[in-house]
């Protein structure tokens, strides 16, 4: 499959199959969500007897791990010159 640039592009970079593919990765974890309400869990902590405890918890572990990240990039992260500005002439 080619676009205008003459470029190969992949399979999944196709817009049809990438929303396909997210389509059926939405129904999947709606349909895990569904099955949270009907298979029956044995709880260790009162907390797992929420509703959709595990989607949410998940989901809040991401949140975290982003923001960790985008924290963590302005600790060690540099400049998109910083090789350049060293001083140094490999020439």
């Amino acid at each position: 499959m080619q676009n205008g640039n003459n470029e190969n592009i992949g399979w999944a970079d196709n817009p049809v199959i990438r929303q396909r593919i997210r389509n059926v990765l939405y129904m999947v974890c709606g349909l895990l969500v569904v099955a949270d309400f009907i298979v029956h869990r044995h709880v260790y902590m009162p907390l797992e007897k929420i509703p959709a405890f595990y989607a949410l918890y998940g989901f809040a572990a991401l949140v975290g791990v982003v923001i960790l990240a985008k924290l963590l990039r302005k600790v060690v992260g540099r400049s998109e010159d910083y090789y350049e500005q060293q001083g140094g002439s490999d020439d």
